[in-house]
């Protein structure tokens, strides 16, 4: 798609504040592809402003209505999803097949499923004498990430118009391409001006006016906990909601009774798929003593496979920090048993898919997020030590049980403290909610626990 060179405020594209522009490059080949204006606080402002100026009326649709909006906006995603891959291709680098199957196709079965939240969530309800009603928060400000570009968007702006909020997003700067199509697709479904809104910018700049910004009155932001603790913070100190999709460094806990080889083989497919560029990949892959020189060769093997098979990193930053990574893992005593942190390619931000093996709970590459296609492969000796290892982080995004039965992978999966677990290779729900615990987040996105992020409760007592 050709780059717009405005914002889409109040239902127009409009000219940016300033001059300054955002190059896009694609990091296959590091070249520049596009520009696109770099939003200032004044542009924050006035999607602000018309966002404000659309919500009583946005607020006062009826669901139905809003359900058939959101509906319509899936539908123009369905007739543009050889576009949105390509995009997303272009500017994030995954492989083509990669971007049809997951960053065009699972934005628009979240929409299909707003659509139909939308026209049956109960709004009202009785509760004694009273009634309680369910209505939207008002502005909400969306801070997305690069690396899921569609399908981040989607998760925050079709639940906050399914409950009748109006929206602002700030895209990430890296991936700001498929943000100016999702607003065409708005346009192009019918959303009336003004219910949302696009400002493309840094985040320093444009994302803090807009998390700052006193006309907001939620700021939903995925991104680094890092950053999730200063708007946290920021919106403390202005009593503003939040909800925060932060960090992961989740396990992949294979017990001793499990499948092995499907264990670790759909286990490395989960970190390198999207190139490892995913918070909740299984990260840490934590095997029983009597198993563990076996699945380190299988994940060797498997993660051979992928070679010639994933995509760049997003930029020359990532590309540094995840090699950074690799070296440090190789510092600290990991042993590595594929890939390695030499470039396999002369051209674009390629990293070779990694696995570390004796790998202690303790080192750098087991506690961080690294956020490239490495595994860290750690032994354990029986299941509370696999516990101790599994909750001995920060973070509590997401994970994974094999077990040889369902009821002994739930009973263990139980005493997570994490988010949400896959049991013996469940498939994505698209309804399920999703979100951390301890630094990896406040609040829930996907489905109506997604959708309750962006309401209020008002009770009437007769």
């Amino acid at each position: 798609m050709k780059a717009h060179d405005g914002m889409y405020i109040g239902g127009e594209w409009r000219a940016a504040a300033g001059t300054d522009t955002i190059a896009v490059v694609d990091p296959a080949d590091e070249q520049v592809i596009a520009h696109v204006p770099a939003g200032a606080a004044e542009d924050v402002d006035a999607a602000v402003s018309a966002a404000r100026g659309a919500f009583p009326a946005w607020a006062a649709t009826p669901p139905a209505e809003r359900a058939a909006r959101i509906a319509a906006l899936r539908d123009v995603l369905v007739a543009r999803k050889d576009e949105i891959a390509a995009t997303v291709t272009a500017e994030l680098g995954a492989p083509l097949p990669f971007s049809q199957a997951v960053h065009a196709a699972v934005p628009i079965l979240v929409a299909g499923s707003y659509a139909e939240l939308a026209a049956s969530y109960a709004f009202e309800e009785q509760v004694g004498n009273s009634t309680v009603y369910a209505e939207p928060v008002g502005v909400v400000g969306a801070i997305t990430p690069w690396n899921y570009p569609l399908h981040q968007i989607v998760a925050k702006v079709a639940p906050a118009l399914a409950a009748g909020c109006t929206v602002v997003l700030k895209p990430a700067e890296d991936t700001p391409l498929t943000a100016q199509l999702f607003a065409e697709a708005v346009h192009e479904a019918g959303v009336p001006a003004g219910v949302f809104n696009l400002v493309t910018g840094l985040g320093p700049v444009a994302g803090q006016a807009l998390a700052e910004h006193p006309g907001v009155d939620l700021v939903s932001f995925t991104g680094s906990t890092a950053v999730g603790k200063r708007i946290g913070a920021t919106a403390g100190a202005a009593v503003k909601r939040v909800a925060l999709e932060l960090g992961g460094k989740s396990a992949n806990v294979i017990l001793p009774g499990a499948d092995l080889a499907k264990a670790v083989g759909v286990g490395i497919a989960n970190v390198m798929g999207n190139s490892g560029q995913t918070c909740s990949a299984w990260t840490r892959m934590l095997v029983h003593t009597s198993r563990y020189d076996e699945a380190v060769a299988l994940a060797a093997e498997a993660a051979a496979k992928y070679g010639d098979r994933i995509g760049p990193l997003v930029n020359a930053k990532q590309h540094a920090r995840v090699l950074g990574y690799i070296e440090k893992g190789v510092a600290e005593g990991a042993r590595l048993v594929a890939g390695g942190p030499e470039a396999p390619r002369e051209q674009g931000y390629f990293v070779s898919p990694t696995v570390f093996a004796d790998v202690t709970p303790e080192m750098t590459i087991a506690q961080e997020e690294i956020f490239g296609p490495v595994v860290s492969i750690i032994r354990y000796e029986d299941e509370d030590d696999a516990l101790r290892i599994a909750n001995g982080t920060v973070y509590g995004l997401a994970g994974a049980v094999w077990a040889g039965d369902d009821a002994e992978a739930v009973e263990f999966a139980r005493r997570m403290d994490t988010g949400q677990v896959d049991i013996n290779g469940g498939r994505f729900n698209p309804l399920a909610p999703f979100g951390g615990y301890k630094q990896s987040g406040v609040g829930r996105e996907l489905g109506a626990h997604g959708l309750a992020e962006y309401l209020q409760t008002k009770s009437l007592q007769f």
